[in-house]
């Protein structure tokens, strides 16, 4: 049996060493893609008074921390910078090091970038030029820094271009087809992780489309290159050294987990900001939701893809032609949207005044409809009596609501234009309304797209349509936001 062992193993050792030259001829050689790419990529510090840094602790500071990738990432962003100032932020140098923080009215950061053209035009994160009275370049091989100009900068998207003159003949990367990605393909990063220059890392696309709460168009590659903090606004490249990602943000606890921007999102926004040093992006003018299995039960539809109107803003673009709330989105100009995150960045990328085909599911049946667009401003961003005798309790059983018709009086209070719908006077414990989030003072103005005025008709629309699809939608306003909520209906109650 010993032999029989050894001789196993022997064998297996075997078939390893036969097997060697195989594997590592598998693996990508990125010597050459290294010496070429690598002039390209530049190192980014700034300076700005300390007087300002409270603001860029504040931008962070109100961003969504827990549950999210950049919860760790705020810790460490806590100890850097602490009331005193930084002492090595995001993309900062090593702490006390020779780039770290500076003792007195300046402070400095660190940050990457790479050069997009031969006379000087560098793509970098935000986040990195952000709020900076003195943005330096350092090319590789160079003894001093040259002083850069920002062109235009794009928060929503964390991109910027800024550019140093003087040069005409500098060596520049390529944007590649981030679409054409693929998980397991292998990526090489290059950047200035913690001040140390030009450092070349090698890894494979973990995943493609994460979001990770960074901004309302997430839809990041995550790779297990090595990214650290001063790799910001870096290059991420595929094995012909074309730039398929913009690498932007860690998860500071966690190895082999980067972010980088798709290079497919990026082209445009660069290409504005270097034609009009801002950024341009469509407005529909609705409000939406996702769709989960109930609320695609009771809009009979085979999944849940797709994004739901919850409301339409009077006079804007999706009123204009003719969307409605409870109006589903399943397409863009022929492609497909899976959600409302899907939703916000094909119609983000298209131009203000450029028209949109938009593939609409209403009441069960397709339609497309074409959308003159507006243009997305962050800035303003967030986002009768008695009748029939009908009091609170009419419907107290009746999935766990009670309900009354507005009145008049209430409408104005109620975020109403006029006295309508049904108020939610109260929600039973442990009750299929509680579980599905409804709350009392909500106001449901229809059930199953269907308008309802009564009490009355809010019982039949239940036991009737309810109990035939299983689930009813509730289209509710709350606090003058409109909201759809799905409440699955047994037996009809």
């Amino acid at each position: 049996m010993i032999r029989s062992v050894k001789s196993s193993l022997l064998a297996i050792l075997a078939i390893f060493v036969l097997a060697a030259p195989g594997l590592a001829s598998s693996l990508p050689e990125i010597t050459t893609l290294a010496e070429k790419a690598g002039p390209a990529v530049v190192n980014i510090s700034t300076t700005k008074t300390v007087g300002n840094q409270g603001k860029l602790r504040d931008f962070f500071q109100q961003m969504p921390r827990k549950g999210t990738p950049f919860d760790d990432f705020f810790d460490q962003f806590d100890r850097f910078f602490g009331p005193q100032g930084p002492q090595g932020g995001p993309h900062g140098g090593p702490q006390g090091g020779p780039q770290g923080r500076e003792r007195g009215p300046k402070q400095r950061s660190l940050g990457s970038g790479f050069i997009i053209s031969r006379d000087g035009y560098i793509v970098t994160n935000n986040h990195v030029i952000d709020q900076a009275d003195e943005v330096k370049v350092l090319l590789r091989d160079a003894d001093k820094p040259l002083t850069a100009k920002v062109i235009g900068r794009d928060p929503e998207m964390d991109l910027a271009l800024i550019k140093i003159d003087g040069k005409n003949d500098l060596p520049y990367l390529e944007f590649g087809d981030s679409g054409a990605l693929k998980v397991g393909e292998w990526v090489v990063a290059i950047g200035n992780p913690f001040g140390l220059q030009n450092t070349v890392t090698v890894g494979i696309v973990s995943a493609k489309g994460r979001i990770i709460g960074a901004g309302p168009f997430d839809n990041f590659i995550q790779t297990d290159a090595s990214i650290n903090p001063g790799n910001s606004g870096g290059p991420l490249l595929d094995l012909d050294g074309r730039v398929i990602g913009i690498n932007t943000a860690i998860v500071a606890s966690g190895q082999g987990i980067g972010f980088a921007i798709p290079s497919n999102m990026a082209k445009d926004i660069i290409s504005q900001l270097r034609e009009n040093k801002s950024v341009k992006r469509g407005w529909l003018g609705v409000t939406i939701q996702n769709i989960d299995e109930n609320t695609a039960k009771a809009l009979d539809m085979k999944d849940t893809k797709g994004a739901l109107l919850t409301s339409v803003i009077p006079g804007d673009p999706a009123d204009k032609a003719g969307l409605k709330a409870g109006d589903v989105i399943t397409a863009v100009n022929g492609e497909a949207v899976e959600d409302t995150n899907a939703l916000l960045r094909k119609v983000a990328a298209i131009r203000p005044g450029e028209k949109a085909e938009l593939t609409i599911l209403r009441k069960g049946s397709t339609s497309k409809i074409r959308v003159s667009l507006g243009e997305r401003d962050s800035k303003n961003l967030a986002q009768g009596e008695m009748q029939n005798g009908e009091d609170e309790t009419a419907s107290a059983s009746l999935l766990g609501l009670s309900l009354r018709p507005v009145s008049g009086q209430e409408a104005k209070a109620l975020g109403l234009d006029k006295a309508e719908g049904l108020l939610v006077a109260g929600v039973a414990e442990g009750s299929a309304a509680e579980e599905a989030e409804v709350r009392p003072g909500d106001v449901i103005l229809e059930i199953n797209q269907s308008p309802v005025t009564s009490v009355d008709a809010f019982t039949k629309a239940v036991k009737e349509d309810g109990k035939k699809k299983g689930v009813v939608m509730l289209l509710i306003k709350r606090q003058g936001q409109s909201l759809f909520r799905t409440i699955p209906v047994t037996d009809g109650k």
